[in-house]
C-alpha cells in the first residue's frame, strides 16, 4: 500500500507541474514563509518542476533562525550562572550568538540540558528546588500555546523557581514588513497550515487586499504545495489578490479557540528584533505582567547589546526573499552546519541548511 500511495503522490505531483505550466503566462516570485516547506521543496526537487517563469523564494519561516544574536547572548549569560539550569530544544544549542553559542557554554561548564516539551522543564524546577531553571521559549505561534501551558503549569505545580526566555515571533506582521520593504520582490505566499491551526486565517486576507499579494494557505507535503502555488499563480494570472485556505483539513477560520485563550491569557503582543531583518512593530509576544513572576527577564538582570551576529552572513537578505543561499559567497566554504556563520546553517527548518543537505555545491 505504501508504494501504492507514494506512485499515486508522484503522479499527482506531475499533474499538478504540468497544471501550473499551462496557466503560467508571466514572471511571477512567490515566498513560502514556512522553513518546513522549504525543506520539502528543495528535498523534492518541486521548484525544478515548475516552469521558468515561477520563482521561489524562502521566508523568514524559522524561529531558530530569526531569534536574534542579542537573546542568545542572554541565554548564554544565563546558561553560565552556578544558580541557573538553562532548558532548550536542542536545535537552539548551536545557534551563533556575539560571541559563543549554547553547546560552548556547556562545554565550559553551563548547566544546559535539552528538553522535548517545556513541560520538562517545569519538571526539572521541580526535582531542582534549589535552582532556578529556565526555559528558552522559542518559536511562532505554533509553539506558544506549549510555552504558555508551562507557565500555567509551573503556577499551579507552585514551581516558583521556573521562569521563560521568550523570543516569540508572529507570521503576519512579517508578512507585512517584508510586502511593505523598498526591495521587496515577493509577489504571492504560501503560509503555514500549523501555523492557521493554531490562529486560524482572519488575518491573511486584509495583508492579500492591502498589498495586492495572494496568500494561500497550504500543508507540507509535495501535493499541498504544489496545490498553493496553483491556487497563487491562478489568483496572480487572473489579477486577484486573496486568501485562500487549501489547507481546510487541518485550518479552521477561527483557528484552535482554545490554544489561542491559553496563549492570550500568558502572552501579550510586543515588538521584537528579527535577526538579520531588524526590529518588526508588533511581531513577537512577552509575557504579560500578571505573569512577571516567570518572565526571565524580570527575574535576572540581563545584559542587552549587539544583536547583528556576523556581519558577513547574508541571512536577513535570504529571509526577505532578496536572495538565496547559494548566492552566500561563504556558503558552503565558510559557512557550513559545522561551523555556521548564522542561524540558517544550523537549524532544521533554515534555508541553508536545506540548500547544504540537498543541493550543496563542491567545497
Amino acid at each position: 500500500m505504501k508504494y501504492v500511495d507514494e506512485y499515486r503522490d508522484a503522479a499527482l505531483v506531475h499533474k499538478l507541474a504540468a497544471a501550473i505550466a499551462r496557466i503560467t503566462t508571466r514572471s511571477w516570485t512567490i515566498m513560502e514563509i514556512c522553513g518546513g516547506q522549504t525543506h520539502a521543496i528543495v528535498k523534492f526537487g518541486l521548484d525544478e518542476l515548475l516552469p521558468e517563469h515561477i520563482t521561489l523564494v524562502h521566508g523568514p519561516g524559522c524561529p531558530v533562525c530569526v531569534t536574534s544574536a542579542e537573546l542568545i547572548d542572554q541565554a548564554v549569560e544565563l546558561a553560565m550562572r552556578p544558580d541557573v539550569i538553562l532548558c532548550s530544544f536542542g536545535d537552539m544549542l548551536r545557534v551563533p550568538g556575539n560571541t559563543i553559542d549554547l553547546l560552548t557554554a556547556k562545554a565550559r561548564g553551563g548547566d544546559v540540558r535539552i528538553v522535548y516539551s517545556p513541560l520538562d522543564a517545569v519538571t526539572i524546577a521541580q526535582e531542582n528546588p534549589a535552582k532556578q531553571v529556565v526555559f528558552f521559549a522559542v518559536g511562532f505561534e505554533t509553539t506558544a500555546p506549549a510555552n504558555a501551558m508551562a507557565v500555567l503549569r509551573a503556577e499551579h505545580a507552585g514551581a516558583t523557581n521556573f521562569s521563560i526566555l521568550t523570543s516569540h515571533v508572529l507570521v503576519p506582521p512579517a508578512m507585512r514588513a517584508i510586502l511593505g520593504a523598498a526591495d521587496n520582490r515577493v509577489q504571492g505566499f504560501l503560509a503555514a497550515g500549523h501555523v492557521c491551526t493554531i490562529m486560524g486565517t482572519g488575518e491573511y486576507g486584509p495583508i492579500a487586499r492591502e498589498f495586492g499579494a495572494p496568500i494561500i494557505i497550504t500543508g507540507f507535503e509535495p501535493v499541498d504545495i504544489l496545490e498553493g502555488i496553483h491556487l497563487c499563480v491562478k489568483q496572480l494570472e487572473e489579477g486577484r489578490a486573496e486568501m485562500e485556505n487549501a489547507y481546510a483539513r487541518a485550518v479552521k477560520d477561527e483557528g484552535n479557540l482554545h490554544a489561542r485563550g491559553i496563549v492570550e491569557q500568558v502572552f501579550e503582543v510586543t515588538d521584537r528584533d528579527w535577526r538579520g531583518i531588524g526590529m518588526i512593530p508588533q511581531s513577537g509576544l512577552s509575557v504579560r505582567r500578571s505573569y512577571a513572576a516567570y518572565d526571565a527577564n524580570q527575574r535576572f538582570t540581563l545584559t542587552t547589546g549587539n544583536s547583528n551576529g556576523s556581519s558577513e552572513c547574508i541571512s536577513g537578505e535570504i529571509m526577505r526573499g532578496v536572495k538565496k543561499p547559494h548566492d552566500c559567497p561563504a556558503f558552503g566554504t565558510r559557512c557550513q552546519p559545522e561551523r555556521p556563520l548564522g542561524a540558517p546553517m544550523v537549524s532544521s527548518e533554515g534555508a541553508c541548511a536545506a540548500y547544504f543537505r540537498y543541493r550543496s555545491r563542491a567545497v
